[in-house]
């Protein structure tokens, strides 16, 4: 479907970030959901076709289109409790679910077409073999159930009320505005403060993939998915994690001494991660372009131009 005017629940994040800026780039306006208060909403640019309304999850219920045109497309990237044990609350994640309704509920009062939901691996739980829109799912905590259901109950809703659903479901992204305890963020600053980076031995085999790319994905899932549809987000290349810090640290610090097995592995520990990204780049003519190497070293530009670093 063509769309000229985007909503984006969530837009501070890594994902949302990147997503805000390429549909700026592509010259759509944007509509800009942040959470009341968050120091995060400076992360947003000043641009003309950029609006950013104050409406934290807990009142999608309430809000009214600041504009006096409707909107086309609904991007949900917005979710609570994605960090540490808050991930195993099911409280916090139920109320996930039914913001993720409320949303649908929104798309639609702003005149919406289509409805994009951001899924996740954590639906699967951890698996031996290469994700893909059809691998049965067991998730192993309340984020991961939570998405699962999202997904399922945002299809319905969205059949009942005549919009379009297309489910997303993003692996491991890294990029600009990441959370600080990430791997690629976390691993990027410690070199660039020349810092001795200690780390797991890597023996996990995961899929990074860079945010702009994951937003590419996501605008073109808009422009050209079918509803009812599910895409794996991901670079659909998966390597060692050893190799792929030595590439992040050859890419920052050339020569900087990596602390390989000074770290343990984590409790229930994704050793394998990595998905089958056909479906998305046939039917959505999307394909990865950034190398991780690239993809570190615009992260390390970003933190010195914020002055992280």
């Amino acid at each position: 479907m063509e769309f000229d005017r985007a909503v984006v629940s969530g837009a501070t994040g890594v994902v949302g970030t990147a997503l805000v800026s390429e549909l700026l780039k592509s010259g759509r306006d944007v509509l800009a959901l942040v959470r009341e208060g968050s120091p995060r909403n400076t992360r947003l640019p000043s641009d003309p076709h950029l609006t950013v309304c104050e409406c934290s999850l807990e009142h999608l219920g309430e809000f009214r289109n600041p504009s006096d045109k409707p909107w086309d497309v609904f991007f949900h990237l917005g979710w609570t409790g994605t960090k540490g044990q808050d991930r195993y609350n099911p409280y916090i994640h139920m109320r996930n679910v039914e913001y993720a309704l409320d949303a649908c509920a929104l798309a639609k009062r702003l005149g919406c077409g289509q409805f994009i939901g951001t899924g996740s691996q954590a639906e699967y739980g951890r698996s031996n073999e290469k994700l893909t829109p059809d691998t049965k799912e067991n998730p192993e905590n309340a984020y991961g159930i939570a998405k699962l259901c999202a997904g399922q109950m945002t299809r319905e809703y969205c059949r009942q009320i005549g919009l379009q659903h297309i489910w997303t479901r993003i692996l491991s992204v890294y990029g600009p505005n990441d959370g600080e305890k990430t791997l690629v963020t976390s691993l990027v600053r410690a070199l660039l403060r020349g810092e001795r980076p200690r780390t797991t031995p890597g023996e996990q085999i995961w899929d990074l993939l860079y945010s702009a790319d994951a937003a590419e994905a996501l605008m073109l899932a808009a422009g050209n998915g079918r509803d009812g549809r599910i895409y794996m987000i991901a670079s659909g290349q998966e390597r060692t994690l050893r190799d792929q810090i030595g590439e992040i640290r050859d890419a920052v610090a050339p020569g900087r001494e990596i602390g390989f097995g000074e770290m343990e592995y984590a409790e229930r520990q994704v050793m394998y991660l990595a998905a089958d990204i056909s479906r998305t780049e046939e039917e959505l003519g999307w394909h990865p372009r950034t190398s991780l190497a690239q993809g570190a070293a615009l992260v390390a530009e970003a933190m010195k131009r914020s002055g992280e670093v």
